[in-house]
C-alpha cells in the first residue's frame, strides 16, 4: 500500500512518497537476510558503513556480526564506484567464503551494489530507512572509533597501514558482549569449527 504526503500548498492533493533509496535499483530488504544472520550463530554476515569527517573525507566500515571483528577500508570519496571498488578489493582479501553477505545502510554510496555482489559473490541487503539498529554491530564499533576519528577530523590523511593498525587495536581488545574475548579470537574460534 503506498504512503501518500499531503502537499501543505495544494489544498490536499496528495502525492505518493516513495520508500525506495534514491540511486539504489533493485536493493534486496534487510527481511529476506538469511535467518542465519539475524542469530549471529555462524560466522560470515557483515555490515558496513561510512564514516564521514571534515573536508568530505570517508572510511568505510566493516564488521563481522558473530565475532565483531572489524575491517577498515580507506575511500578517496563516497561516489559509488569509488566505495564499491574499495570494499570489493578489501573483501577479495578475506579468507575464501568469509564473507556471504552484507548489510548497509540507504546510502547511495552503495548504489552499485550488484557490481560488487558479480566481483565478491556476497548479496548485499538494504535496512529500512532511518533504521540504524538493524545494523547494530556496525552502529556500536562506529562509535568505539571516534576514540580514534572525532567527528569533524579529516579523514583522508591516514594511510590504509594506519586504519589497519587501528583496526588490529580493536580487534584484539576484549569485548564484554563476547565474554571478554576479542573478535580475532572469536572469529578464529570459529572458523576452526
Amino acid at each position: 500500500m503506498p504512503i501518500y504526503a499531503v502537499a501543505a500548498s495544494s489544498g490536499g492533493a496528495r502525492a505518493p512518497r516513495s520508500r525506495a533509496p534514491r540511486g539504489i535499483s533493485d536493493a534486496i530488504s534487510i527481511r529476506e537476510r538469511p535467518a542465519e544472520a539475524e542469530d549471529r550463530a555462524v560466522p560470515g554476515h557483515w555490515e558496513g558503513d561510512l564514516i564521514a569527517g571534515s573536508r568530505n573525507s570517508y572510511i568505510a566500515t566493516l564488521v563481522e556480526r558473530h565475532s565483531r571483528y572489524v575491517q577498515l577500508v580507506r575511500v578517496h570519496n563516497k561516489d559509488s564506484a569509488t566505495v564499491v571498488g574499495a570494499l570489493a578489493r578489501q573483501v577479495q582479501q578475506l579468507p575464501q567464503g568469509l564473507m556471504s553477505t552484507l548489510t548497509w545502510d540507504q546510502g547511495t554510496e552503495m548504489a552499485g551494489h550488484r557490481h560488487f555482489t558479480v566481483a565478491t559473490d556476497v548479496q548485499v541487503y538494504f535496512c529500512d530507512p532511518r533504521s540504524p539498529w538493524q545494523r547494530g554491530s556496525n552502529e556500536n564499533t562506529n562509535g568505539l572509533l571516534r576514540q580514534y576519528f572525532p567527528k569533524d577530523s579529516d579523514l583522508s590523511g591516514f594511510t590504509q597501514e594506519q586504519l589497519d593498525a587501528i583496526a588490529k587495536r580493536l580487534n584484539t581488545r576484549p569485548r564484554k558482549t563476547l565474554g571478554y574475548r576479542t573478535p580475532a579470537d572469536t572469529l578464529a574460534q570459529a572458523l576452526l569449527r
